[in-house]
C-alpha cells in the first residue's frame, strides 16, 4: 500500500474492521472487570464453579456488546445524519464480528451458534427494557424536581447503560438480586465508563453533554451506597 492509498476499499470494510475493535473493546472491559477482587468477592466466586464463573464473564461480554449496538443506534447520538447509515451498518456487523473473534480464538462451532442466540437475545432484552428504565426515570425525575428539557436529555442518554445494567446484574445473580446492591453498583460503574468513552469516540470529543451524564451517574452511584437505590 502507498502512502496516498485509501486503507480502505469501501465504508463497508471500514464497518467490518471497526466492528473488530469494538468487540476488542468489549471484550476486555468485561475482563477488567470480571478480574477486579471487589467483583469476584461480591459476586461469590470462591464458592462458584469454573462453569458458573465462565457464564458470568460470557454476561459480562454480551452486556458489552449489547450497549455498543444500542449506543450506535440511540436517537440523541450527536453525529451528523448522513453517518446513521453507516452506523446502523456497524451495528449489524457487531455479533458477526463477536463470533469471528471467538473462532479466530479457537472456540468450538457449536458454541458458536448459542453465541449467536445469545447475543441476540440480550440486546433484544436489553432494547425493550430501555421503555421501562426511561418511564421510570422521568417519573422518579417529575416527582422529586420536575422535569424539564435538560432532564428528559439526562435520562435519554443514561437510557442503554442503566438497561443494561440492571439487566446484567440480574442474570449474573440469576435473579437473585436482593441485598445486591453493592455488585449492581460496580457493574453500572464499570459500564458507565465504557460507554461514556464510546459516545466521546463516537461525538468526535464532544465531552460537555456527557460530563452532565457522569455527574448523573455519580448521583446514582452515591444513593446506591446510602441505602436509596431506585
Amino acid at each position: 500500500m502507498t502512502k496516498n492509498e485509501p486503507e480502505f476499499e469501501s465504508l463497508d470494510q471500514m464497518a467490518d474492521k471497526t466492528a473488530a475493535g469494538l468487540v476488542r473493546a468489549a471484550t476486555s472491559s468485561a475482563f477488567h472487570l470480571f478480574r477486579d477482587k471487589q467483583f469476584r468477592q461480591l459476586a461469590g466466586f470462591e464458592q462458584l464453579s469454573q462453569v458458573e464463573q465462565d457464564r458470568i464473564f460470557n454476561e459480562l461480554v454480551v452486556a458489552s456488546l449489547a450497549l455498543i449496538m444500542l449506543i450506535l443506534e440511540a436517537p440523541d447520538l450527536r453525529v451528523a445524519g448522513e453517518f446513521r447509515g453507516y452506523l446502523n451498518n456497524l451495528r449489524n456487523k457487531i455479533p458477526k464480528a463477536q463470533v469471528a473473534f471467538l473462532r479466530e480464538s479457537g472456540v468450538e462451532k457449536k458454541y458458536l451458534r448459542d453465541w449467536k442466540k445469545l447475543i441476540k437475545m440480550r440486546y433484544e432484552e436489553y432494547a425493550k427494557d430501555r421503555h421501562e428504565v426511561r418511564a421510570a426515570a422521568m417519573q422518579i425525575q417529575a416527582t422529586e424536581n420536575g422535569l424539564d428539557l435538560e432532564d428528559l436529555s439526562k435520562i435519554q442518554m443514561l437510557v442503554p447503560v442503566q438497561a443494561v445494567a440492571i439487566g446484567c446484574h440480574h442474570h449474573i445473580c440469576r435473579g437473585e438480586t436482593e441485598d445486591r446492591d453493592d455488585l449492581y453498583k460496580l457493574t453500572l460503574n464499570a459500564l458507565s465508563k465504557f460507554y461514556v468513552e464510546l459516545r466521546v469516540r463516537l461525538e468526535g470529543g464532544k465531552i460537555t453533554p456527557l460530563t452532565r451524564v457522569r455527574a448523573a451517574i455519580k448521583r446514582k452511584l452515591d444513593r446506591l451506597s446510602s441505602g436509596k437505590r431506585r
